[in-house]
C-alpha cells in the first residue's frame, strides 16, 4: 500500500490515550493499522499534532516496537480499568520514565506567541511521552462510566464521552451512528 492509499488516522476518542488505541481499527477486510511501518507510526504523531524528528532506520524500527508495546499495553490497561480489573501498567511506567519534556515559548516575528513542547530525552521511544502521559491521565482521572466502546457492529473504536447528556453511543455519528439508525429503520419497516 503506498501513502496515497493510507487513509488518514482516525481521531473520534475525544481523547489522545483512545485516539492512539484506535490507530488500529476494523474487522478482516476493513482492518487498518496506521503502525504497520515506522513512517505510519510518525505519520500518526505528526497528524496528533505531536513534536517528532527524523530518525534512523533502526531508530525508526524501535520507535515502531514501542509504539506497538504501548498500544497493546494501552488497550489492555483501558479494557481492564472499564471491568474495575487490576492491569500491570510496567510498559507504560517505562515510557513515562523517559520523560524529560518542557514547554518552550516561541515568538516568531508577525506571529502571535506560541508554545511548543520540546523533549530532552533523545531514545526514539521518547516521541510516545505525550501518549504516554495522556494515557496515565486518562487511567488516573477519567470517569470511566464515560469511556466507552463504540456500539456500532464490527466497530473496535473507543472514545470518551464529553457530551452535555452523556448518551453518546457511537464513535463517530456521521458513521456508525447513521449506520445503526438505518438498520434499525429498516428492522421497523420490516417487521
Amino acid at each position: 500500500m503506498n501513502t496515497v492509499d493510507i487513509p488518514a488516522p482516525l481521531f473520534l476518542g475525544d481523547d489522545l490515550a483512545l485516539d492512539f488505541i484506535n490507530s488500529a481499527y476494523g474487522v478482516g477486510e476493513a482492518y487498518r493499522d496506521h503502525f504497520d511501518s515506522s513512517q505510519g507510526v510518525i505519520r500518526w504523531l505528526e497528524a496528533a499534532g505531536l513534536p517528532v524528528r527524523t530518525l534512523a532506520p533502526e531508530a525508526g524500527a524501535a520507535l515502531q516496537r514501542a509504539a506497538l508495546d504501548l498500544r497493546t499495553c494501552a488497550l489492555s490497561l483501558v479494557e481492564k480499568r472499564k471491568r474495575d480489573e487490576r492491569g500491570n501498567p510496567e510498559t507504560l511506567n517505562r515510557v513515562l520514565s523517559l520523560g524529560q519534556a518542557w514547554h518552550e515559548l516561541v515568538w516568531e516575528r508577525d506571529e502571535a506567541p506560541s508554545l511548543v513542547l520540546r523533549q530532552g530525552a533523545h531514545s526514539p521511544e521518547a516521541l510516545l511521552l505525550p501518549v504516554a502521559e495522556a494515557l496515565a491521565a486518562l487511567l488516573a482521572n477519567a470517569d470511566f462510566h464515560l469511556v466507552r466502546q463504540c456500539e456500532g457492529d464490527a466497530c473496535t473504536l473507543w472514545f470518551h464521552d464529553r457530551t452535555k447528556a452523556h448518551h453518546r453511543r457511537w464513535c463517530s455519528q456521521a458513521t456508525c451512528g447513521n449506520r445503526m439508525k438505518v438498520a434499525a429503520y429498516r428492522a421497523r419497516k420490516r417487521g
